[in-house]
Order: C-alpha cells, then structure tokens, then sequence
C-alpha cells in the first residue's frame, strides 16, 4: 500500500490525536484480538487490519516516531515504519497479554481447560455451578450442601497419567520446554504446547486405570456459605474446589452462580421489598391497626382515618440486610382499598343512608374533589 493511499494511524486504532500510551496500547490490543490471523483462518482481509493495526502501534507507541508523524504524517517516517521496532519491552509485555487471551488465559470457560506456565504442572479447571434459592434464603442466607461432579486424582498413578511403575518422558514436540514457538509476520511468539499441555512432558504408557488423564470421574458433597443478601446474579467463589490439577498442579476454583426465585407477594429492589395489601373500605374510613406480612413475620400497622388507596407505608429496617453485613433495607406496603362486591340488604341499606347524610353534609371524596376541581377549570378555561 502506497503512503498515499494509507489511512491515518489514529483512525486505524479509533484514538484521538491526544490519546496517552496506555489508550493506544489498549486499542491495539483489541484490534489485535479481532482481527489476528489465528481466530480468522483464511481471512485475507482480517490479516491486512491485523497489519494495518500492528503498523499503526508501532509508530504511535514509539515516541520519536510519533513525533515524526504528527509533524509530516507519512511521509515522515522516512520509508519502512517498523525499522527498529522489533522486540522492545512494551511490545513484548502487549503480547503477553494477547497471546494468554488468544490461547486461554481467565476461567477457561468455567470447566474448560486452563494450562499452567509454560514448563509447570497444568492447573485444574474451574467448574461452575448453579443455585436457585427461595426468596427468604437469600434475603437471610444460610449454609447448603451441594453435589459437584468433578473429576478426583487416579489412585492408580497419584494423577501422573503415567502407568505404575513408569514416568511421563519428555515432550517430543516441544523438547521439554513447555512451549512452542511460530512466526506471525513480523512477530515472533510464544505458546504453550499443544501435546503435553505445557507441561514439558507426555505421557509414553499410560496408566490402564485412567487411560493417561491422571483423573477419574467422581462426586463431590460441599458446604457452601452463602451470605445473607445475596441476589440473582451473585456469584460465589470457592477457591481450590475446582478440578484437581495433575502432577502436582493447583487445583482450579469451583464458581457457584445464584438464581432466586420469585415470591408470591414480596417484590424486591435491591435492599427494599415492596408488597401490596388490601384492606377493607371501612378500615381505610375509621382507621385501623392490621397485621401485615413481612420477611420476619407479621407486623402490626396502624392505618390512619381516612386513608385511600395506593397509600404507602414505610417499615424500617424489614428489607434485605446489605450483602456486607451493615444495615438492612426498608418494606414498603401499597394499601388497596377493596369494595364488596356481594351486599346483604342490611349493608345496603346502610349504604344508601352513609351516601345520603354524605350529600347532605356536603361532603365528598378527597380525591373525587381533586379530580372534578380539574374537570371544571379545564371546561371553563
């Protein structure tokens, strides 16, 4: 590509003109990720961003070079921009990160494999697990067993893979050193080996009882404590419960993710709890004191004269304790005032008096004041 016909460098990486390293190094790093060779096999296209991307940082992470480019653009790096650019320590540590992130670095999928360092015993996976509690175990939390399918050492090899009385050899395609490397372009990397997992070592007759995993299926009961105020999406982390490594590696990290279940008349916003209760017309007229239900029991509340529907009253301290352990969240209670649907002919007869004296007094409704005070300056306006 010409230098005329070359795009911008900060275009190429998304930054600004003022971007600091860190942001450079950052972008490029996600292009990188997207656009490398390995996760796009075959694709002519994704292999020239790649370039475009690795051109574009090793100019803009080079401050002299950086320098040169934003005073006279292209023309000012004088013919090939990666001309000492090989193998600096900036570079290196932005490969490091890429590569672990390209050939499995993080949780390896909760359960999927995750190799130790290069030239060390391989780490155990993580597995997941998931928990669906009832909506007052979470609100409170308790202590619960569980059953984790995950895999145990062999007995037979001790979780070598190696059969009794033999030894695992050296890695034939790696020569011991728990990595192989390749060329991309211009770079040169590093990766653990496929064959001995970056061990270094394989295995030449593997034990009968474990066919060479060094692992054997099995079931594991666990003690999990779970804090009170947990919610949906919580995730706890049970370290070294995962799968055991083999020849001698650590062992991986068991993940618990919680699911609650939702309640029949609680509803929760983080550390409130919010509920509705009816209550009778006559109640909401005299006033009252009625129980209502809260994660801890009934409570009594005092239900003034006069209250109408959709009235919220406050709780303290009812709701959900904060998953820290200081302080606990408020009820909230949404009074309904329900009507009678069947009367006797007493009721009725009442009524028809209540509604009676009503008109003679000249009274009405607070709310039907309101609402027809509206109606009558909307129609006079």
């Amino acid at each position: 590509m010409g230098q005329a016909n070359k795009r911008d460098y900060y275009e190429v990486l998304g930054v600004g003109r003022d971007a600091d390293a860190a942001k450079i190094k950052s972008a490029y790093r996600q292009a990188a990720l997207k656009y490398h060779p390995d996760k796009n096999p075959g694709d002519a296209k994704a292999e020239e961003l790649f370039k475009e991307a690795s051109e574009a940082y090793a100019v803009l992470s080079d401050p002299d070079k950086r320098a040169r480019y934003d005073r006279l653009g292209h023309a000012g790096l004088e013919g090939n921009p990666f001309e000492g650019f090989a193998y600096n320590g900036s570079i290196n540590d932005l490969l490091s990160d890429l590569f672990a992130d390209l050939f499995g670095g993080g949780m390896g999928g909760m359960g999927g494999g995750r190799g130790g360092r290069a030239g060390g015993p391989p780490r155990g996976s993580d597995l997941r697990y998931d928990l669906t509690l009832e909506f007052e175990q979470a609100v409170f939390g308790l202590e619960k067993e569980i059953k984790v399918k995950r895999p145990k050492l062999c007995d037979e090899c001790q979780g070598s893979g190696a059969r009794k009385g033999t030894n695992p050899v050296t890695c034939s395609a790696c020569g011991g050193r728990g990595e192989v490397r390749f060329s991309q372009g211009f770079f040169a990397v590093s990766r653990p080996c496929g064959n001995c997992s970056g061990t270094g070592q394989a295995i030449a007759n593997p034990c009968p009882s474990c066919r060479g995993r060094g692992k054997r299926d099995s079931e594991a009961t666990l003690t999990v404590k779970i804090p009170a105020g947990v919610d949906t999406g919580t995730r706890l982390r049970l370290s070294g419960e995962g799968e055991p490594g083999v020849r001698g590696g650590q062992s991986g990290d068991l993940y618990v993710f919680l699911s609650v279940r939702e309640h029949p008349f609680f509803h929760r916003q983080e550390q409130e709890i919010f509920c509705e209760v009816p209550i009778q017309f006559t109640d909401a007229a005299l006033g009252a004191t009625i129980e209502v239900p809260t994660v801890d029991g009934k409570e009594p509340l005092k239900i003034p004269a006069g209250t109408q529907t959709g009235k919220v009253f406050h709780l303290r301290g009812k709701g959900v304790p904060a998953i820290n352990g200081y302080g606990r969240g408020d009820q909230h209670i949404r009074v309904v005032i329900e009507t009678p649907s069947r009367l006797t002919a007493e009721q009725k007869k009442l009524l028809e008096e209540f509604a009676a004296l009503s008109k003679t007094n000249g009274e009405t409704h607070p709310q039907g004041k309101s609402f027809w005070e509206k109606v009558k300056a909307k129609f006079e306006a």
